[in-house]
Order: structure tokens, then C-alpha cells, then sequence
């Protein structure tokens, strides 16, 4: 049988045909779907507030040297300075007015509902993750993510702008847009950064530079995968008790965390033979 598709012409240049073509596409479009939280399904009809935090991003003002938390609301309404539980770091807070982004324009949402994006900010007090109505804890299931294939070691040119630094990589990393990793037992001064594409690197090198005020020295790493790892007691393990091979690393993600890092998938299977009171675990799973 034969379909009628709507087809809408306009200009976003000259902004013709855009209110129409926005009007037309929300009356075609279906409700903010529910979504899944383990064997709990969170509808959007739903009386209790609850959302996820899906990116951060900082120095949006330079001036003020800002945080944004950017919010995706699940169910309820979000009304002003309304006090909300933050699952990941398991404590109530209070969010400042929302508001909705436009480029460089910004707009007060007195009362976003289900289906809404908005932007919060007190970014400084969330990482990405999940809030909901106190005495509501629950957890919705992750959003898909990509394990890093290129790995850098990185450090500041100038050892007197530590502080800097850490504070510049620490907060691109909780934006997602890198991972980082530490050797054990070992401080911060230098870092091996974990990218899904090269690109990024060159992004890090730009933002530390304009933002931080931070030249970086950056070395390749001959890496492609990682592996969480588990011990049987579940105590952290030491480098002198593991079997490994030249083209493996064991680091720690910023969580304290224990991973390894491996130049080729055969050397995955080489030291996980060889290392029989270790559990691996791909990067994404729930656990971490």
C-alpha cells in the first residue's frame, strides 16, 4: 500500500519554515517513553521526580569559571531549589533554577517536565549519574559507552602548575570526554589519559592550554585494551604477585579501581591464563 510522507521546506538561514516544521514534528512525535531502571520500568506519568545527569562540562564561563550539569528529567516535575538524592554520590542536594541552552542564550525553565533536557549549575556538585526523589533510590540502567583504544602518557611542561593540571584533567574527565588512569602507588604528576579516537588528545592539549593555562608533554603508549580485574578476596592486587607479560600495564582508573592495560587481544588471554585469582571485566559493565 502506498505511504504519505510529510516532506517540509525551509530555511534555518532566513528562518522560514522552521516554527512550523517544530510545531508539526511534536504532534507527530511520540509521549517521553519510560525507562528502564533494573526490573523497574520508571514511567513518565509518574508522580516522583527522577532524571539522569547524561554530561558535565565546565568553563562554559570563562569568567566565572562554571560548571554545568546537563539533565534529562524521567518522571515529575522539577520545581525551584527542589532538594533531590544524587544515587552516585549518596547525598541530598538542592539544584539551582534550570535552564535551557540556545548557543550562547540562556533561558530560566520554571517547571521542566518529563522528556525535557535542561541544564543545572551546580555541576560542581554532580558527576554524571542519576537523581531522584528522596527515599526514591533507584538506579537506571547506564548509558551505552565506549571503551578507549589510543592511550597517551600526559604531564604539565611546568611542574609549578600542578594544581592546574589536575584540576584541568580531573574535570574533562568527568565530562566524558577522557579516561584517566594512574600507575599504583604513585601520584598525580603524571597521568595516561585513555581516548576512543585521537582527535580527543588533540582537544585535552587545546582545553588545558586556553582553559588551565597548561602546556602538556604527551607520549604515545603502545595500548589498545583495558580489563577491570577482580582478586578472589576482593583485596587489591600488586604488580610483583601478577604474571605479565612486556606489552601489559596494571593502572587504576580515578575510582581506585584496578585495571590492565594490553598492547594486543592475544595478550588478554595470554594473562588471563596465567593469573587464575583474577576476574576480568570489559570496560561498560554496571559494576564500575
Amino acid at each position: 500500500p502506498r505511504q504519505a510522507l510529510p516532506v517540509f521546506f525551509g530555511s534555518a538561514l532566513t528562518n522560514f519554515g522552521v516554527e512550523p516544521f517544530l510545531e508539526h514534528f511534536l504532534q507527530m512525535t511520540t509521549a517521553p517513553l519510560p525507562r528502564r531502571a533494573g526490573e523497574l520500568v520508571v514511567d513518565s506519568l509518574d508522580d516522583d521526580f527522577s532524571a539522569f545527569v547524561f554530561k558535565i562540562q565546565a568553563n562554559m564561563n570563562k569568567a566565572h569559571r562554571d560548571r554545568i550539569a546537563f539533565m534529562r528529567v524521567v518522571s515529575g516535575r522539577f520545581d525551584a531549589d527542589k532538594e533531590v538524592y544524587h544515587l552516585q554520590g549518596g547525598k541530598k542536594i538542592r539544584l539551582s533554577r534550570p535552564q535551557q541552552l540556545m548557543a550562547a542564550e540562556r533561558e530560566i525553565i520554571e517547571e521542566p517536565t518529563p522528556g525535557t533536557s535542561s541544564a543545572c549549575s551546580t555541576g560542581h556538585l554532580l558527576h554524571r549519574g542519576h537523581l531522584c526523589a528522596p527515599g526514591k533510590k533507584f538506579q537506571f540502567d547506564p548509558i551505552p559507552t565506549f571503551a578507549p583504544e589510543h592511550f597517551e602518557r600526559i604531564r604539565s611542561v611546568d611542574t609549578m602548575k600542578r594544581k592546574q593540571f589536575l584540576k584541568g584533567v580531573e574535570q574533562i574527565a568527568q565530562e566524558g570526554a577522557i579516561q584517566i588512569f594512574k600507575t599504583p602507588y604513585t601520584g598525580m604528576e603524571e597521568v595516561i589519559v585513555g581516548v576512543v579516537g585521537t582527535l580527543q588528545f588533540d582537544v585535552l592539549e587545546y582545553r588545558l592550554k586556553n582553559e588551565y593555562n597548561v602546556e602538556l608533554y604527551m607520549e604515545g603508549l603502545p595500548y589498545e585494551y583495558l580489563r577491570w580485574i577482580e582478586t578472589d578476596d576482593g583485596e587489591p592486587v600488586k604488580e610483583e604477585d601478577l604474571i605479565l607479560g612486556t606489552d601489559v600495564k596494571l593502572v587504576e582508573d580515578y575510582k581506585g579501581n584496578q585495571l590492565l592495560l594490553f598492547g594486543s587481544q592475544w595478550a588478554i588471554g595470554w594473562t588471563e591464563e596465567r593469573n587464575k585469582n583474577l576476574t576480568f571485566h570489559e570496560f561498560g559493565g554496571t559494576k564500575f
